[in-house]
């Protein structure tokens, strides 16, 4: 029997952004061809359609983008703050003023739903570039001395997750304190970056201030292992993360790693219960799961876990899987096939361990690559979906009777990204909230983001911060 609630499709339409068969390197304000002719594909994984085909960064490219923005850098560093600041700004009215354009390309190229492009990644976008160009002229009252000066060159690697969020949290404020930046977007998600190219030209920005090299891994370790870089930024898998941190160790550049995550979202037996349910779907099915600091691990309080689990799971099936495209989605694709592959085989892994695998029923398109929302139940902290980050729309419940409990597991961890907690107790949160070693510990919701709150974390979550006035001092020497 169908809902009374039933909705009609309603997709946002591909008109409004214009893809190119192909598109070139963007080295020193021009898109060229790489050294070497080498070419790849991106492609939908909402459909597997290939969108366009994208110049192949090597070596040689590393090479010629850090030198143009060295070269650019001797003019950058030395414009006042306020005549950098004009420039973000100008780059913040762009992003909004296409916001539409580009929410449908990041949707297509990424998977996610247009709902979340639209209503959550955009407007975030916009507002770092419009923080942090407040802060453009007034570095010597950001609490790190005086007259803090920019590191130079910014060699900046980001993720397929949130292809134009992680850009804005990069280049917005290496921009703003006067480096110049050279950024290798996720070979999966190359487009949005390609499209900030265009936004950066629009703007006026002098020629070599950004740089954006497309490619696959050896181009990113390239350009982290350039000697001429003085600033490494990544966002990306902790595996990676230790590559990169063994690379520049005994070398003078600055590093800060944004890396994996298993977040720990802890519900008490006071917790409003249908709040909680909300933010705990918006704590692991945003994205559909593929989000660093994802809540992928509920603790909840033993006596309300059955009621929990129960609104929970009606809660699920009344998500809605399919066309990213439509705004009434809301879980869409995975972003690749490999990564749908990781996602299936840790689900598996689940189930051979002990754990009972509750999915909701949902239908999956015929094209793409898709997961449907998936819960485990009877997971204890030996499991590996309990301990590994699955990066997908997968949750692992357990359970715990008393607060040090609860702070005792949500700790038992390798990771420190992130954790929530859900209670109507102020006390409780802060009490709790002290004790967790987490980066970023959210009471009563979940993935509330701010440009001016630092986001980072504790131990194979990576180090550093950025967002707010703790991600200028990245980009400053403040000796």
């Amino acid at each position: 029997m169908a809902s009374a609630f039933e909705y009609a499709p309603a997709p946002e339409s591909r008109s409004v952004v214009d893809i190119a068969p192909s598109y070139g390197l963007f080295i020193d304000g021009e898109f060229s061809e790489a050294a070497d002719g080498k070419v790849f594909k991106t492609v939908s994984p909402s459909s597997e359609e290939v969108l366009s085909e994208v110049a192949q960064a090597g070596a040689a490219d590393v090479d010629r983008a850090v030198k143009a923005a060295r070269k650019a850098f001797e003019k950058w560093s030395a414009l006042p703050g306020s005549e950098r600041a004009k420039y973000l700004f100008r780059i913040a009215r762009i992003i909004q003023e296409r916001s539409r354009e580009l929410a449908v390309l990041e949707t297509l190229d990424n998977g996610k739903p247009i709902r979340e492009t639209r209503d959550a990644d955009l407007p975030l976008v916009a507002a770092h570039f419009f923080y942090y160009a407040g802060w453009a002229d007034k570095l010597d009252h950001a609490g790190f001395g005086a007259n803090p000066r920019p590191l130079g060159v910014a060699g900046q690697v980001i993720p397929w997750n949130f292809p134009l969020l992680m850009l804005a949290w990069k280049i917005a404020p290496a921009l703003a304190t006067g480096n110049t930046v050279v950024l290798k977007p996720a070979e999966t998600t190359p487009l949005s970056a390609l499209f900030f190219a265009d936004i950066c030209r629009q703007a006026g920005l002098p020629k070599g201030v950004v740089n954006i090299l497309t490619g696959y891994g050896d181009a990113g370790a390239a350009l982290v292992a350039h000697e001429d870089v003085n600033k490494v930024a990544f966002t990306g898998s902790t595996a990676v993360g230790k590559a990169i941190a063994r690379q520049v160790a005994g070398t003078d550049k600055k590093v800060t790693l944004e890396l994996g995550g298993k977040g720990a979202n802890i519900v008490f037996d006071d917790a409003p219960i249908d709040q909680a349910v909300e933010g705990i779907v918006t704590g692991i099915f945003f994205n559909q799961g593929q989000v660093c600091c994802a809540g992928s691990r509920l603790l909840v309080q033993e006596s309300v876990q059955d009621e929990l689990l129960d609104a929970l799971k009606r809660r699920l099936s009344t998500l809605r899987l399919g066309d990213p495209l439509d705004k009434n989605t809301d879980i869409g694709a995975i972003n690749s096939a490999e990564q749908l592959a990781r996602i299936t085989a840790l689900a598996e892994t689940g189930e051979a361990e002990g754990a009972e695998r509750w999915t909701a029923p949902c239908e999956l398109p015929s094209a793409g690559y898709w997961f449907a929302p998936t819960l485990f139940t009877g997971v204890t902290q030996a499991h590996t979906i309990a301990r590994d980050e699955i990066f997908g729309p997968v949750l692992s419940v357990l359970s715990f009777r008393t607060p040090d409990e609860a702070v005792a597991k949500a700790n038992n961890s390798q990771y420190g990204l992130s954790a929530g907690i859900w209670t109507e107790k102020g006390s409780r949160i802060l009490a709790v909230a002290n004790k967790l070693r987490a980066g970023v510990v959210w009471a009563n919701t979940f993935n509330k983001f701010d440009p001016t709150s630092p986001f980072g974390g504790y131990k194979e979550s990576g180090f550093g911060r950025e967002g707010g006035r703790h991600g200028l001092e990245a980009y400053l020497d403040v000796r």
